[in-house]
C-alpha cells in the first residue's frame, strides 16, 4: 500500500464516526455481506458513511492491508476496526453493537 492510499484510508476512518468499506453503496449494496452491514446499521438508525471498493481498486486492496483483514465489508467505529458482516451480526444479536455505536456517537 502506498503512503497516499494509507493517508486516504486514515482520513476516511478518522473523519467518520462509522465508516464502512463495502461492495456497492448503502443505497445499492453489491453483495449480501455488505447488505447485511447496511441493514444492521440502518436498523440502529445511526449515521454512517460508505466507500465503494468496487470503484477504487487501490482502496479495495489497501483496506485489506490496512486492517490485516482479508474480506470486505470492513466496519470502523470511532477510528477502530470492528470487523466484517459476521462480527457485526454477532455484536448486534448480543446487544453490544448498539452500545458501541452510542458511545462512539456521544464522543
Amino acid at each position: 500500500m502506498t503512503p497516499e492510499i494509507k493517508e486516504r484510508i486514515d482520513n476516511l476512518v478518522q473523519q467518520n464516526k462509522i465508516m464502512v468499506f463495502m461492495k456497492g453503496t448503502k443505497l445499492m449494496p453489491q453483495c449480501g455481506f455488505s447488505n447485511n452491514v447496511v441493514q444492521i446499521l440502518s436498523t440502529l438508525g445511526v449515521p454512517f458513511e460508505t466507500v465503494d471498493v468496487l470503484e477504487d481498486p487501490d482502496i479495495r486492496q489497501g483496506i485489506k492491508e490496512y486492517s490485516n483483514w482479508p474480506t470486505i465489508p470492513q466496519v470502523y467505529i470511532n477510528g477502530q476496526f470492528v470487523g466484517g458482516s459476521d462480527i457485526l451480526i454477532e455484536m448486534y444479536n448480543k446487544g453490544e453493537l448498539q452500545q458501541t455505536v452510542e458511545v462512539a456517537l456521544a464522543s
